[in-house]
């Protein structure tokens, strides 16, 4: 028999130790992991559900604030609808002289000559229906856009004329010296513009025939026009029924 050699044994044994341990731990390995991958599992599911609920719940705030968004707008839509008649039917007022107006304009003043008065010539204490309606027509030409007479307003349906010896402008009386004739225009350039025509307009020279004086201010940036306070009559008109059938 031949002699066992103790070395190699050792060895052997030594390889054989190592290779099961290094097995031992591969397994122990194997098997720990899946235990490592559910707990991990179970934490992701949590958060993942954590993460819809909070997803859930900003959609809902979103869906509410695009509700509220849109609750308003409906609501403004609705206002500005209104807004805008209203500032249509204001307008429409303003047109037909039914609003004050105040903005920039001159002030004539019709008034006696008084170099007539100290020769003691008659002086008369009123203007005639002729001499107001060549003035309103110059007024026009020069692009006057609100007029008030002896704080009459002026719209497109006043009347002026003689009734019994007395000059009136839509039954009010022009009576008595000064009278003061406001008129309004678009902004400070047509004032200005205004003001110069008017101190060399003929009309000036018509009234002074007439021994009136004519005076002529200088453009004013507040110049209110008193609205019109007598009923509008309106002819040949009727309301449009609903539907758009007469």
């Amino acid at each position: 028999m031949k002699k066992v050699d103790k070395r190699k044994i050792n060895l052997s044994f030594t390889l054989i130790a190592t290779l099961v341990g290094f097995m031992i731990a591969i397994q122990f390995q194997t098997v720990k992991k899946p235990v490592e991958r559910d707990t991990r599992d179970i934490w992701q599911l949590r958060e993942a559900l954590l993460k819809e609920k909070e997803l859930q719940f900003n959609l809902l705030s979103e869906i509410r604030s695009n509700e509220e968004k849109l609750s308003a707008y409906e609501s403004k839509q609705k206002q500005s609808k209104e807004q805008a008649l209203n500032d249509t039917l204001e307008e429409l007022k303003g047109e037909a002289g039914l609003t004050d107006i105040t903005g920039p304009g001159i002030t004539l003043l019709i008034e006696p000559v008084m170099e007539d008065i100290q020769l003691g010539a008659p002086v008369e204490d009123s203007v005639s229906p002729e001499l107001l309606k060549r003035l309103l027509n110059e007024l026009n030409m020069y692009e006057a856009k609100y007029v008030a007479i002896d704080g009459q307003r002026v719209i497109n349906t006043t009347v002026i004329r003689d009734i019994n010896g007395e000059t009136k402008i839509d039954g009010h009386t022009i009576k008595g010296l000064p009278i003061e004739i406001k008129i309004g225009v678009d902004d400070m350039n047509a004032a200005e513009n205004l003001s110069n025509r008017m101190k060399v307009s003929k009309a000036r020279d018509e009234f002074f025939t007439e021994s009136l004086r004519l005076e002529v201010s200088a453009s004013n940036p507040d110049i209110t026009i008193p609205a019109y306070d007598n009923s509008i009559r309106v002819k040949y008109m009727e309301p449009i029924k609903e539907g758009g059938g007469s």
